[in-house]
C-alpha cells in the first residue's frame, strides 16, 4: 500500500513538472501624468489588452510623457508608449532633445490630435499669450513635449522667462493655478483633457488663443506642428473657438521589437476600437483610416496588420 501511494505521488509530481502553468506576458505602456489624456487612453488600452489577449497583464505606467517614454521604450523598460509626433520624429532623427543621439523607435499608429492648451483663470486678468510676460507659467512635466512646445510657443511671442517657468504635472499645474503659485498652466493633450475639465469645474477658466501671424516663423521651423481650432463648448466655460498648436499623438515601440507580438497588440487594439472609444471622447477619433499617418516609419508588425486590415 505504501508503495502504491509513493508511486501515485511520484506520478502526480511528474505531471506537474511536465505541465507548468502558462506564464503571464507582461506589457508596460508608457503614458504620461494621471491628469493627461495619454494616461487615460493608455489605461483604457491596458484594459482592452487584458480582456482580449490570453495570459496577458498590461498596465499603463505613469511617466513624464513623450521624451521619457521614448528613452524607456528604447531601453526595453517598457513595451510601447505614447509620444507627440514631433518628439518621435526628433528622436528617430537625433534632433531636439535627442540631438546627436537617435533612438531605435518605430511607429505603431497615429492616434488623435493633441493640442497645447494654455489655461488661466478670469481673476488673473490674463487674456492673451502676450499677457504672460513676467508671469509664472507651468509648462508641463519636466522632459515632456508639453514643456518643449510651450517653451517654443512662448519664445515665438518673446515672453519666455526661464526664471518664472515651472515644470509640474498637469494636475499639479492646475492646483498651482488655483492656489496662485502660477498664473497660467499648459497641457498638451486631446481636448477636453481631465486636468482642465477639473479646473473648469472649480474656476472660471480662460483658454488663451494663438495668433497665426505670431507663430508663422515657428511653424516654418517646426513643420510637424499645425494650427488647430478647439470648438466652442469643448469646456463649459469656453464660449468661443480657441486656436492652438496641434502635435498629434502617436503610438510607438522599439524598432526591433518582436514583429508577431506588435502585430497581435495592434490587431487587438484596432479590433476593439468600439470599447476603446468608450474611455474618452478623443479615443473615438482613433481610426484605421488615419492610423498610418505617422511621422516616422511603421513597425513591421503594425504595418502588416494595417496592410491586411485595409
Amino acid at each position: 500500500m505504501k508503495l502504491t501511494h509513493a508511486l501515485t505521488a511520484l506520478a502526480l509530481g511528474s505531471a506537474l513538472v511536465a505541465s507548468p502553468a502558462v506564464a503571464q506576458e507582461r506589457i508596460a505602456i508608457g503614458t504620461g501624468g494621471t491628469g493627461g489624456l495619454f494616461y487615460v487612453i493608455g489605461a483604457g488600452m491596458a484594459d482592452v489588452l487584458n480582456k482580449h489577449m490570453d495570459n496577458t497583464t498590461a498596465r499603463a505606467e505613469v511617466t513624464g510623457a513623450s521624451i521619457e517614454n521614448i528613452r524607456r521604450v528604447s531601453a526595453e523598460q517598457m513595451d510601447f508608449g505614447f509620444s507627440s509626433s514631433s518628439t518621435l520624429y526628433e528622436a528617430k532623427n537625433g534632433e531636439g532633445a535627442f540631438d546627436g543621439d537617435p533612438q531605435p523607435v518605430a511607429a505603431m499608429a497615429y492616434l488623435y490630435p493633441a493640442v497645447l492648451q494654455i489655461a488661466t483663470t478670469a481673476d488673473t486678468g490674463i487674456q492673451s499669450i502676450e499677457d504672460l510676460e513676467g508671469k509664472s507659467v507651468n509648462l508641463g512635466p519636466p522632459g515632456s513635449n508639453s514643456a518643449v512646445l510651450a517653451r517654443r510657443l512662448l519664445e515665438a511671442y518673446g515672453v519666455f522667462d526661464p526664471s518664472t517657468a515651472q515644470f509640474l504635472s498637469y494636475t499639479e499645474g492646475t492646483n498651482a493655478l488655483m492656489n496662485g503659485s502660477v498664473q497660467a498652466t499648459a497641457a498638451l493633450a486631446g481636448a477636453p483633457t481631465a486636468a482642465l475639465i477639473d479646473l473648469d469645474a472649480q474656476e472660471d477658466m480662460v483658454l488663451l488663443s494663438v495668433d497665426a501671424e505670431k507663430v508663422k516663423g515657428m511653424l516654418e521651423e517646426y513643420p510637424f506642428y499645425q494650427l488647430y481650432d478647439i470648438p466652442a463648448g469643448t469646456y463649459p466655460d469656453q464660449t468661443e473657438a480657441v486656436t492652438v498648436i496641434n502635435d498629434p499623438a502617436t503610438l510607438f515601440t522599439k524598432a526591433d521589437a518582436d514583429e508577431e507580438r506588435i502585430y497581435v497588440i495592434t490587431e487587438t487594439l484596432f479590433g476593439n476600437l468600439g470599447e476603446l472609444g468608450e474611455i474618452h471622447p478623443k479615443a473615438k477619433e482613433i481610426s484605421l483610416d488615419t492610423a498610418t499617418n505617422t511621422p516616422i516609419d511603421l513597425h513591421p508588425g503594425a504595418k502588416r496588420y494595417f496592410d491586411e486590415a485595409k
